[in-house]
């Protein structure tokens, strides 16, 4: 490898390191949670498309292909089908067109190992935060559906900056 390609390979570990903020959170019991806020565009390790895909297919109505995104698509076919139930397809179809309306309202994109915690604001007066959970699995993305360590963890993550949402930036 000449200088130039090693300069080259230099220039994009450094960038790598710059995707990722490492951040500690203090559980109780002397326990803590690390984590990454990636930072966009986080390339290859980043669920905001998944995240943007499932928002197309619930606004276009399509349960199925968007439960097909889930690591339990059984279970995730389930739950949106008795909320379409409940608020009727118009509503249903709406409530997601606004959501992927605010694709640009992501907060923070957080990581532990393969898990992600996509974290929207919902906008209003109150500056509502949202969380959604996903995982790696296989090369790509898919909403976690099942529980989890890293899962709960994340949680914890969401909760922090529910209470203090200056946190993320």
């Amino acid at each position: 490898m000449g200088a130039n390609g090693l300069v080259a390979l230099l220039f994009l570990a450094a960038g790598a390191t710059a995707l990722a903020e490492e951040r500690t959170l203090d559980v109780g019991d002397g326990k803590t949670v690390r984590y990454e806020v990636l930072e966009e565009p986080a390339k290859g390790g980043s669920a905001r498309a998944t995240a943007l895909l499932l928002l197309e297919h619930l606004a276009a109505g399509n349960i199925r292909e968007a439960a097909a995104l889930s690591n339990a698509p059984e279970k995730r076919e389930e739950v949106l089908r008795d909320y379409r139930a409940s608020v009727g397809e118009e509503e249903f179809k709406r409530i997601f067109a606004r959501y992927l309306g605010r694709a640009n309202a992501i907060v923070a994109e957080v990581a532990i190992g393969p898990h992600r915690l996509i974290i929207w604001d919902l906008g209003g007066p109150e500056g509502r935060l949202a969380g959604q959970y996903y995982v790696e699995h296989e090369g790509r993305f898919l909403l976690d559906d099942l529980p989890s360590e890293a899962r709960a963890n994340l949680h914890r993550v969401l909760q922090v900056y529910r209470r203090d949402p200056g946190a993320a930036r």
